[in-house]
């Protein structure tokens, strides 16, 4: 099964896609990498849908990514004596960690690690920011506010406080749980929610080592101040626009993604744009234009994945929210202008081995129109690098490891396939030709340009640039 685009399709699973058959479809439509949102579903859930994606891209004989994404905190107000209160604009209104039901005067906040962070003036955001509080005084228990901008709120409501780093974990117990059970199921990328600090990455880290992949979500404003040490220390991004439109102005969101996106690709590091993209399709059977024109924009942008959340999660049209994703994206990566932008905003190559040789596999490839760039990657680092590029010519990943096979379905123009070992050069060369005419990417007589790292087996060394020609026998 070859993707005829570069960029990839994550979608959630959820009750709206939960049978073998619907996923299998989703599967043959065009996804790429399958969520997981532990916010939602349990644990048996979980683990049903992760094992049927995976007995699926066995079925068809091509690695199909899982994509665990922990909750992460999630700051909420108490309850009401009587469910709900309308909150006044100009009235005061009093949170404190006192358990009792609120009222209109005043209600439970069981985060003392918030008012330990505020400071006078400070904004407190409601409800998915539909209510706003101004902080007028606070200390250790209790904050007193002024209703900024009133509304009804009810039990259990979000809070989120921008501009303000919260002395707060990004892995609840909850969220440590989760990743033990991700873990042992085998998913290839953990996201890791409410990222502050680059700190904050090291700590999931140390618990998940290199059972898998790290992807750091930025939906906090702090996360976007120090966002070059994020992106460095995480191995992919999403940028999570939901939240991030929250705690900022709307109009701020899409600059933001932007100056994202050309971070990540500065870096090699792949990137995600998610959240609201085909969100009438829940609904509806075809998206408004102007969805249409967002998720455009994002592969414009050169962006690695589009995702999809409550569409293929709980909306009755997944399957058809997955297809007009991906005729979205063929069409426009074969508008002429999406290569100009590509090239235009291409990043100058790091003073470094791997650098060095996958910038020459780009342009050895455009000078002698070569069908195929191939890369043999046991760590999966060499496809990455490569990837960075972004060749005109489309990228056979070959690995022997299972596991890097699937964790690159993420990536931007990859095509992965686990392959044998091997034990030399000439070897590799007749490995590449061979995938290269059975998966369709070049026929006799076509040159391929091949990446690697010598020796083989080792990660990080790309150093190996070879012109190869499929034999014609």
């Amino acid at each position: 099964m070859r993707r005829n685009r570069n960029a990839k399709i994550v979608a959630t699973l959820g009750p709206a896609s939960s049978s073998e058959q619907t996923i299998r479809t989703l599967f043959e439509t065009g996804v790429d990498v399958f969520r997981l949102n532990f916010s939602h579903g349990t644990a048996d859930e979980h683990r049903a849908r992760c094992e049927m994606a995976r007995r699926i891209g066995r079925e068809f004989g091509r690695p199909v990514g899982i994509l665990a994404d922990l909750q992460g905190p999630k700051l909420r107000v108490g309850r009401f004596a009587g469910g709900a209160v309308e909150l006044q604009p100009g009235e005061p209104f009093r949170l404190d960690l006192n358990p009792a039901e609120g009222d209109a005067r005043r209600v439970n906040l069981p985060h003392p690690e918030i008012f330990a962070a505020l400071e006078r003036d400070a904004t407190l955001l409601l409800d998915d920011g539909r209510l706003q509080l101004k902080v007028e005084s606070f200390g250790r228990d209790h904050a007193v506010t002024r209703v900024m901008v009133g509304g009804r709120l009810s039990d259990r409501k979000g809070v989120n406080v921008p501009g303000v780093v919260l002395p707060i974990s990004p892995l609840t117990e909850k969220d440590r749980e989760d990743l033990r059970f991700a873990l042992a199921m085998g998913v290839d990328w953990v996201a890791l929610s409410f990222v502050q600090r680059p700190e904050d990455i090291e700590e999931a880290r140390a618990l998940i080592g290199d059972q898998a992949m790290v992807l750091s979500k930025l939906e906090k404003p702090a996360a976007i101040d120090r966002l070059d040490a994020i992106v460095q220390r995480s191995d992919a991004i999403m940028v999570a626009r939901g939240d991030l439109g929250v705690e900022l102005p709307p109009e701020r969101v899409p600059i933001l993604q932007r100056t994202i996106v050309r971070t990540c690709r500065r870096e090699g590091k792949p990137v995600i744009v998610a959240t609201q993209m085909l969100e009438s399709m829940t609904t509806n059977p075809v998206p408004t234009r102007a969805e249409v024109s967002d998720v455009a924009s994002a592969i414009f942008q050169g962006v690695d994945a589009v995702m999809l959340s409550a569409e293929s999660a709980s909306g009755k049209y997944p399957v058809e929210s997955v297809a007009m994703m991906d005729r979205i994206i063929r069409e426009v990566e074969g508008d002429a202008h999406y290569r100009m932008l590509l090239d235009a905003n291409q990043e100058v190559a790091r003073a470094n081995p791997a650098d060095a040789v996958c910038a020459a596999l780009r342009q050895t490839a455009h000078i002698v129109s070569a069908k195929a760039t191939i890369t043999y990657t046991s760590s999966g680092f060499s496809a990455m690098r490569a990837a960075r590029e972004r060749p005109e010519a489309p990228i056979l990943s070959l690995t022997p490891s299972p596991r890097t096979a699937a964790r690159l379905c993420l990536v931007w123009g990859l095509h992965s396939v686990q392959s044998g070992e091997v034990m030399d050069v000439n070897s590799m060369t007749d490995l590449a030709c061979d995938a290269a005419l059975r998966e369709g990417f070049a026929a006799p007589g076509d040159y391929v340009v091949i990446a690697a790292g010598v020796p083989f087996g080792i990660s990080g060394t790309t150093n190996l640039l070879r012109i190869a020609r499929v034999p014609e026998h």
